[in-house]
């Protein structure tokens, strides 16, 4: 079995770009106030939620290992 992942995004920094719903359509949602979503907060490990991360152009998704809360994402410095 895979990793899994505990996906968030801070809704006081999402602009609302969409360019997580661009690179991960099945992955991430705007709700009304084109605010980002995960559609599961707890995903397995994929290359398009982890473009949709990068591509976020004010880093508002936070990815972490489910259970052990290791950074995927933004990585640690």
């Amino acid at each position: 079995m895979g990793d899994r992942w505990q996906v968030e995004v801070d809704r006081s920094v999402c602009i609302g770009s969409a360019q997580c719903v661009h690179h991960a359509p099945d992955g991430f949602r705007l709700d009304t106030g084109r605010q980002s979503h995960p559609v599961d907060p707890e995903a397995d490990a994929n290359e398009r939620i982890l473009a949709a991360a990068e591509s976020c152009p004010v880093e508002a998704i936070v990815i972490t290992l489910l259970g052990s809360g290791e950074p995927v994402f933004p990585p640690e410095e």
